[in-house]
């Protein structure tokens, strides 16, 4: 089981995703700089198909849960198959879980940060570190670049409190 606080998971997948959308990686020592034409690029990325009939869903916690931080969070994929980031394999990708926001962009790579916890390792369990207080949590899949699919795959919104 993988234990991530958000601070963490903000790291780590930003080093990840920044792996993996950057066309070349700089020699050691080297300042990388984005491409001038990065957003052209970005809207020129197809969206992979999903799987007919594809879902995800929390395992746990469920709608409506009382519970303490950090929080056990389990999740599932029916129909698709869990792939790390950067991993480009048809029908698979990987999950996002948003925290107290909405869907973003489909047409965009979903953002990492502490609102956007990227699971790039492949991951169906976590902790998070939550404040005390009411959350809303929804789960996103993406493909190998963290562009979700076309149709999206996302869960229900749930809301838990957190003590």
């Amino acid at each position: 089981m993988a234990e991530i606080t958000v601070r963490t998971a903000i790291l780590l997948t930003a080093a990840a995703f920044a792996g993996a959308c950057t066309p070349e990686r700089p020699e050691a020592g080297t300042k990388a700089v984005a491409p001038a034409n990065v957003g052209a690029m970005q809207a020129a990325m197809p969206r992979r198909p999903a799987a007919e009939g594809a879902s995800v869903r929390f395992i746990t916690p469920e709608d409506g849960a009382v519970v303490s931080s950090p929080v056990r969070v389990e999740f599932a994929i029916v129909g698709m198959d869990l792939a790390p980031a950067g991993k480009d394999t048809e029908n698979s990708g990987h999950h996002h879980i948003l925290i107290d926001t909405d869907l973003p962009d489909m047409t965009q790579p979903i953002p990492a940060d502490a609102m956007h916890v990227h699971f790039g390792d492949g991951a169906a369990t976590a902790e998070l570190v939550l404040a005390p207080g009411e959350h809303t949590l929804q789960l996103l899949f993406a493909d190998y670049r963290h562009l979700p699919h076309d149709p999206p795959v996302y869960s229900e919104r749930i809301t838990i409190t957190v003590e």
